[in-house]
C-alpha cells in the first residue's frame, strides 16, 4: 500500500507491506477503495486488467563488470553467432543488449533493477545489515521508445502509432506516474520479511 503524498526526505510516496497467505484473502472488492484527496492523479492507479506473465530479463550493463560489458560491445561476435540481431545496432552494440535483453522496464515483481539516472546503488538491511533485494517496481511506463520490443504482442501496433490520445496510452495502463516519469522500487531483507522495507526512486 502506499500514501498518495509525496513524503520526505526523497520526495516519493511513502509505502507499508503486509504479508498474507491466499487463505487470509477474504472476499475481494467489486469497486476499488479511492483516497479522499491526493497530491496529484498520477498517484491514483486507474483500475485496468492484471495479466502477469513470466519473462527472461538480464542484468542492466551497469550491473556488469568490465570485460563483460566489452565482450558485449563486440558486434563481430554477434555475427559469428549468427543470431540474426537488427543490423541497426552495428555501430552501438552495447545498446542492443540494454533495449532488448536486459533489465525489463514496466511494473514487475523481483527481476533486476533498472539503473540509469543513479549508478548502482546496494540497499543493505538497517537491522541485520543484509544486502536487500528488489521485490517490486512500481513504473510509470511498461516501455518507451528505446524498449519497445518489451511491449506485449497484442499492445504492439498500438505501441508504435502516432499520435497517441491523451490517457490511451497503451504503454500506461495504471495512469500511474512516479516522479518525474521514474520508477519507485521497493527492496526486502532476503533474511526476514519481518525486516523494514526500504524504497529507491529513479
Amino acid at each position: 500500500m502506499w500514501c498518495p503524498y509525496d513524503h520526505e526526505p526523497h520526495a516519493k510516496p511513502s509505502t507499508a507491506l503486509f504479508w498474507r497467505s491466499a487463505e487470509e484473502v477474504g472476499d475481494v472488492l467489486a469497486v476499488p477503495p479511492e483516497p479522499y484527496e491526493a497530491d496529484w492523479e498520477g498517484y491514483v492507479p486507474e483500475p485496468c486488467l492484471l495479466a502477469p506473465e513470466q519473462i527472461t530479463e538480464y542484468p542492466n550493463g551497469l550491473d556488469l563488470g568490465a570485460e563483460v560489458r566489452q565482450l558485449l560491445g563486440d558486434w563481430s561476435r554477434r555475427q559469428a553467432a549468427e543470431v540474426g540481431v537488427d543490423s541497426s545496432y552495428a555501430d552501438y552494440p552495447q545498446e542492443f543488449y540494454d533495449s532488448e535483453l536486459a533489465d525489463a522496464p514496466g511494473w514487475k515483481v523481483g527481476g533486476w533493477p533498472p539503473w540509469g539516472r543513479a549508478d548502482p546503488y546496494r540497499r543493505f538491511c538497517a537491522v541485520c545489515d543484509a544486502q536487500m533485494v528488489p521485490l517490486l517496481t512500481i513504473a510509470s511506463f511498461e516501455w518507451d521508445g528505446g524498449t519497445r520490443g518489451w511491449a506485449p504482442y497484442e499492445d504492439q501496433a498500438a505501441a508504435f502509432a502516432a499520435g497517441q490520445v491523451a490517457g490511451q496510452n497503451p504503454a500506461q495502463p495504471t495512469a500511474v506516474e512516479v516522479g518525474s516519469t521514474d520508477n519507485l522500487q521497493l527492496y526486502v531483507c532476503p533474511a526476514s520479511p519481518e525486516h523494514p522495507h526500504t524504497g529507491l526512486i529513479q
